[in-house]
Order: structure tokens, then sequence, then C-alpha cells
């Protein structure tokens, strides 16, 4: 029996912030992969080795956890005043199914480089030495990120001095704007989808719970760490190692997203695993990184721990931290009670590996809050360019 050889296609894998991703050219990828539908989550899922029931991705380019299990398509903008078009994939690590209803923000830091490197910004807005700004459309979501990407020498600069929790060697620093990162769209098209910053949130087991769901980032819930017996400072194998827990976290998140307006009703969680995330929140306490680097008290504004595709993240997602940020900013929300007094518009929350300030703008118009940028800095580098090799369908 003659078997066909496997396909080569044009990719390269890269670190962006606290994740890694294989990133393609959209006008590289097979024809019938180059539009949306079944072929292209076929490949994709491929590509990464998913789904895979032994949860490994042995037979593949993801690192099987949610971090890991990510794709990303760039294109020449077909929006007016932007450089690139950014489409993200999150790719299911046990089961077959790619989520295409969110950005991620760790990634976002490495889209700008990695479109100055493959020609997608126009040469003359290169600087041999300084600062390239380039402006990004995302496209899952609708909104625009403004990428401020180091150039040395003509080339994208990757080696610095820049450290960043979560990741073990410092890089150069990459600083994203996202603007107008509330209302996507969905929930009724508001920051606050329900018209509240606080809700009580009725999960059938778990009892009560005084949440704030927020459309800003990407769609998240935020709880109370007391509220479910929890103090904010776990690690991933505290959550993690506990199927309990986990399966209380899914409850959670599948009724805020009803409630949010995401989904018409409880099952339809299973086929939307990116969105919205659930989140605990908790003031300052000491703890212990998943590094051993101590984090006091007086580093952070509060404590958060987010959980991922069913996992507690290891650091914190980018598009989430945007969501605590806008969220820390807003007087009555969940987030706001757990941080200590804030004089200005960033927070520095401590998580699992660390520490992270990000920023945030937002401001009241009649009645309705709004947030009209977030601003952090993350780092990216190239790990491995060339061809993915995949076999056929």
């Amino acid at each position: 029996m003659a078997y066909a050889p496997q396909l080569r296609i044009p990719a390269t894998y890269m670190r962006g912030g606290t994740s890694k991703g294989v990133f393609f050219r959209l006008d590289e990828l097979p024809g019938d992969a180059q539009v949306p539908g079944a072929a292209r989550d076929a490949l994709l899922m491929r590509v990464i080795g998913s789904p895979d029931p032994y949860g490994k991705h042995t037979d593949g380019m993801g690192g099987a956890t949610s971090s890991t299990s990510k794709c990303v398509i760039i294109s020449k903008s077909a929006v007016p005043g932007h450089d690139v078009d950014y489409l993200y994939g999150q790719v299911a690590i046990d089961t077959a199914f790619v989520d295409w209803s969110g950005n991620c923000g760790n990634l976002s830091s490495a889209v700008g480089p990695f479109a100055i490197a493959n020609g997608l910004v126009d040469p003359a807005r290169v600087p041999q030495d300084g600062m390239c700004t380039v402006r990004i459309w995302q496209a899952n979501i609708g909104k625009t990120i403004v990428a401020h990407v180091p150039v040395t020498g003509g080339q994208v600069q990757e080696t610095g001095d820049f450290e960043l929790d979560g990741v073990t060697f410092p890089a150069a620093e990459i600083q994203l704007e996202f603007l107008g990162p509330a209302d996507e769209g969905e929930g009724g098209g508001a920051m606050f989808p329900t018209g509240k910053v606080e809700d009580t949130l009725d999960v059938p087991g778990v009892g009560a719970l005084q949440v704030t769901m927020i459309n800003a980032g990407i769609p998240t819930v935020f709880v109370d760490a007391a509220a479910l017996g929890l103090e904010g400072t776990e690690l991933q194998d505290a959550i993690n190692g506990d199927p309990a827990r986990l399966a209380m976290f899914e409850s959670i998140r599948a009724h805020a997203a009803v409630r949010m307006g995401l989904i018409d009703d409880i099952a339809g969680a299973a086929s939307r695993q990116h969105t919205p995330k659930v989140a605990f929140v908790a003031p300052p306490k000491d703890y212990t990184a998943s590094s051993g680097k101590p984090v006091r008290a007086d580093d952070v504004d509060l404590l958060v721990r987010a959980l991922s595709m069913g996992k507690l993240h290891h650091a914190m997602m980018g598009t989430c931290a945007v969501a605590i940020a806008t969220a820390a900013a807003v007087p009555g929300t969940v987030v706001r009670r757990a941080s200590k007094g804030r004089e200005s518009g960033a927070v520095r929350f401590g998580h699992p590996s660390g520490t992270l300030r990000v920023g945030a703008e937002a401001r009241q118009v009649d009645g309705q809050w709004q947030v009209t940028r977030a601003v952090m800095s993350r780092s990216a580098r190239v790990l491995m360019e060339g061809q993915v090799r995949v076999l056929p369908a």
C-alpha cells in the first residue's frame, strides 16, 4: 500500500510572553486552510498533536498545556490603518476542538516581531535602530493592538535585560497597547455585560457568589478567593491536582458564561472552552512563587490566580491581565475591593510565577464605564523557524 508523504508548511515557533505557539503566514497555508472551516481546524490540530488522549502532545508541536497549545495566522491587513491581521486559535489538548472565541495577550507580543521579520510591515517604517510601531488588527475580537518593537541594525532585537516572571531568561522589552479593549460585541456589547460592576451568581453545589463579570481584554469572571475557601496564594498543583476544585471552577465559568450572554445554556460551555476566563482574587499576602522567588505583600496591590482551558495558569494570560487592570480601576468591583489603595491607573498583582504590572485607563461616560486602553510590557523571540511537517488528512 502506498502512503502519501508528509506536508511541509513554512512556520515559525515563537515564544510570546509566557506562551508559545506555531506562527503561519496565511498565504503559505494549504489552499483549503486559508479560509475558516474544518480543513483549517484539522490542520492546526495535527500541527499541535491534538486530540491526544495521553495529554502529552508527543506527536506534535504542542506542549500539552493551555499556554503551549496555540496557533497564530498572520496576513497583510485588510483593515485601513493597520499593518497585519492577527488570528489566534487555542487548540484543545484531549478533544478535537479549536477555540477561536478570544485573543491571546501573551502571543500578541510576538505578532509585531513576526510581521517585521516576514516583510509584512512597510520597510520604510522600520528604523535601522530604534522602535518600530506595528498596528495589529486582532481579528478574533475586532480590536486594535499597537506593538512597540525594538529594532537594532534593521532587525528585530530579541536579546535584552527585560525580565518577565514566568519566563526563565531575560529578553528585549516589547510594549503593547490594547486600544479600546472592552466591548467585544458579546454579552450585550458592554464592558459589564449585566450592567453591574458586581453581581450575585448562583452556582449549584457552590452557592451564591459575589462576582464581577467583565468584557475587557477577554471575557472574565472574578470571584473572591475566600468565598471559595482559598487563600489566593495557591500554585498550580494545589488546584490542578484537585478534580473537585477544577469541577467547581468549570461550573462557575459555565454559569457566568450564560449570565454574560456568551452562551445560551450551560451545555454550550463545552464548545467554548477559551472564554470566559475565571479568576479568583485576594488582598496582598506573602507567598513563594513557583520559581522559589519570594513575593512580599508590600510588592503587590493584590493577588490573582486565573484558570485557562480548565487548569490553573502557571502565570497570567495577557488578556486576563487587561481585565484585571480594568476591573481594578473601577470602584465597586470584586477586584478593586481586594486591591490596596491605588493612586494611578496601573496595578501590580501577584500570580503563581511572580508579579506583573499592567496599566489601564478607565472612565465613566453617561453612567457607563469605558476603558480607552491598557498597557503592558512583554517579550518575545523566535525559537525555531523553517517548515513544520504534517501528516496529510
